[in-house]
């Protein structure tokens, strides 16, 4: 079979089978993205969640045993909820990150990109295939890029003309020699609306980002949250997605293509007591199938402390007051006495005055001091 015509069939099939867009490229070296992240090392903007390996990151060829193509994909996802739920007084509710909404998009990709695999090997039985979603070497973003799937965006997101920048991203590197798309002209322009809409200024310029000053980093840490970062924060409990919801190019998209993606809105926004009292295995339960629990619950239960503080959500006084005297997580408990000091009140005082005389971890004494300095 020609390679020509087997790209015409791949891109057919990939349609019945759920990828929204498709697009190849050459496997040569990302040399441009080696240099930025170089820059990034130096400056330590990376998040620490990358693949450590740069020349992994950049050169197909250490991946792949002589690499000729890569196939970039994409796969939208909602913008909206179909059905909201409301926060209010007493009922106060966090938000996940509209990457996080549905089924993990690592299986969702995952299983689109085995079957393209499959159906080439029916094609091609000894091409070599490697596949990966976000976890893997290569930068999902800038082989996107270059297959011509979107453009770079100034908030360092892949933006697609159809579906903006909500789009889950895979690639595969293949032997086998498909001719390269063309990639599509930059069209930010003079817009920095992304820049001016993120919170914590981690947006450093367009196309670079400090990632240890970025809300979606932060809400994954299993440490505690930065003083300057806690009250911009908000009630977001997994992720952030100022930069996406300022882009003019993202307004009106909002696509409910796959059953798997659709946000069920108890799990996407969920109420931010009860988090408190889950266990691991209540945790799994209820969030396990959610990109967002990948971290495990401390980092959600620390988020949703943050938030209920946000609110000052004064009937989360009695949790709180418990985790500062039972939980064994130092974070934990030491978030929570800030967060009963900024939520104040006569119960919350007497709870850091006790706590006071007894903790014995210094971190958490720390925290126990900003609680009480909310009251002088």
């Amino acid at each position: 079979m020609k390679v020509k015509d087997l790209k015409e069939e791949l891109i057919a099939y990939s349609k019945e089978i759920g990828i929204d867009k498709i697009g190849f490229t050459t496997a040569d070296m990302f040399s441009e993205l080696k240099n930025r992240l170089i820059r990034q090392q130096l400056l330590n903007y990376q998040s620490g969640f990358e693949e450590p390996d740069i020349e992994k990151r950049v050169n197909p060829s250490l991946l792949l045993e002589e690499p000729r193509s890569i196939i970039s994909i994409a796969i939208a996802y909602p913008s909206k909820m179909n059905h909201r739920v409301e926060s209010k007084k007493g009922e106060r509710r966090g938000i996940f990150s509209r990457a996080s909404w549905g089924l993990d998009y690592h299986h969702v990709l995952n299983d689109r990109l085995k079957k393209l695999e499959d159906f080439i090997i029916t094609k091609v039985p000894d091409a070599r295939l490697k596949s990966m979603v976000d976890t893997g070497e290569l930068s999902d973003r800038a082989v996107a890029e270059r297959a011509g799937i979107g453009w770079s965006g100034k908030n360092c997101a892949i933006i697609t003309p159809e579906f903006g920048s909500y789009v889950y991203l895979g690639e595969m590197i293949t032997s086998i020699p498909f001719e390269p798309d063309t990639p599509i002209e930059d069209q930010c322009g003079s817009c920095t609306k992304c820049l001016d809409a993120c919170p914590t200024g981690a947006l450093v310029q367009g196309g670079q980002i400090n990632a240890q000053r970025c809300i979606s980093f932060l809400t994954q840490t299993k440490t505690f949250i930065p003083d300057e970062y806690r009250d911009k924060i908000g009630n977001r409990i997994y992720g952030c997605d100022s930069c996406q919801t300022a882009c003019p190019v993202n307004k009106g998209k909002n696509y409910h293509f796959h059953e798997e993606l659709e946000p069920l809105p108890e799990i996407a926004k969920p109420l931010l007591k009860p988090i408190l009292k889950l266990s691991n295995r209540e945790f799994k339960a209820k969030f396990g199938n959610v990109s967002g629990a990948w971290r495990g619950k401390k980092p959600i239960q620390r988020n949703a402390i943050i938030a209920l503080a946000h609110f000052k959500d004064e009937s989360a006084i009695p949790d709180l007051v418990d985790i500062l005297e039972k939980e064994g997580n130092p974070v934990s408990r030491g978030t929570a006495a800030w967060a009963l000091g900024k939520i104040g009140g006569e119960t919350a005082l007497s709870a850091l005055k006790k706590a006071q005389e007894q903790e014995t971890n210094l971190e958490v004494q720390t925290e126990i001091e900003k609680g009480l300095h909310f009251y002088r």
